[in-house]
């Protein structure tokens, strides 16, 4: 299958590339990026033409990876499903609802196939933890600590614009959600609140009754950084493990699964754009929620 790249920063060029390069089912095509001069650079070491126009580089493959940040995404996906072009898109799928949905109804309207990367869902061990728990029932409550550092010199992701505009609510948020709704189902309500260095703390309910909190930071100070997700209930507690691989392997295994959804003809994977959607729609209550210092019903 022939990709396009659309990205040229850390993220495009170490994992979507280096990934679609070494699958053996998939080719690149070419890349787009917003600096052009990345973009040829980026072709360059891949052997691949670069593209100075979206469309252009739509037509000339059969699925687009973007790595671009998520307001830009949202555009391209929305022009590449309608050209009938299958999804490999990036979380959050948008920074708002309306372009959520039209990327949905995009998709849903010419037919592709979609897998939004959501990194931790696709290492087999954290796939695995998840099914089983949800399987158990019985969880009244989950926990989810997410403190990064990203702003240290030298960090990749430092300079992002819109990282540094939205923050760990829209950046990690996502990971968080993703690891939780599946457990959890539907959220129902929001509230948020902030706190020092970039923090954001939510409170959710969910279908049945049960809730989770959420704290994300961006900007920690580098002793604090951590990750921990803890679901409660009837049988105990249940941590989640890390994934078992890397990025890259799991940038591989959606790969996998963006292919098997092509050959099989289903549009029911458990990342596709609808739950991408879903996210977002979390995302935007809980920023609405924290504007206005109330709680938002869903």
């Amino acid at each position: 299958m022939r990709f396009g790249l659309f990205g040229t920063g850390y993220w495009a060029a170490e994992t979507h590339a280096a990934a679609i390069e070494a699958h053996p089912r998939a080719r690149l095509a070419g890349v787009w990026g917003r600096n052009p001069a990345k973009a040829e650079e980026l072709a360059t070491r891949h052997g691949v033409p670069a593209f100075t126009d979206v469309d252009a580089l739509i037509d000339a493959c059969d699925a687009v990876a973007v790595a671009l940040p998520p307001d830009v995404q949202a555009d391209i996906a929305v022009r590449a499903a309608t050209a009938g072009r299958h999804l490999l898109l990036d979380k959050p799928l948008a920074l708002d609802l309306a372009d959520a949905d039209r990327v949905v109804d995009a998709a849903q309207a010419s037919g592709v196939a979609s897998v939004v990367f959501f990194t931790q869902r696709f290492h087999p061990n954290v796939t695995g933890f998840l099914a089983s728990t949800a399987a158990a029932g019985g969880w009244q409550h989950a926990r989810a600590t997410m403190f990064a550092s990203i702003f240290q010199p030298g960090n990749p992701y430092g300079d992002s614009t819109w990282r540094r505009e939205r923050g760990a609510l829209w950046d990690i948020g996502p990971h968080a959600l993703s690891l939780i709704l599946p457990v959890l189902g539907r959220v129902t309500r929001v509230a948020a609140m902030d706190g020092p260095s970039g923090l954001v703390h939510l409170l959710l309910t969910h279908d049945g009754g049960a809730t989770s909190s959420l704290s994300l930071t961006l900007d920690a100070p580098s002793e604090a950084v951590t990750r921990d997700f803890v679901f409660f209930g009837e049988n105990g507690t249940e941590t989640v493990p890390p994934g078992d691989g890397s990025a890259l392997q799991a940038f591989g295994a959606a790969l996998d699964q963006l292919l098997e959804e092509v050959d099989a003809g289903t549009r029911d994977h458990r990342c596709d754009v609808r739950f991408g959607r879903e996210v977002v729609a979390v995302l935007d209550a809980a920023q609405t929620a924290h504007a206005q210092g109330r709680t938002v019903e869903m």
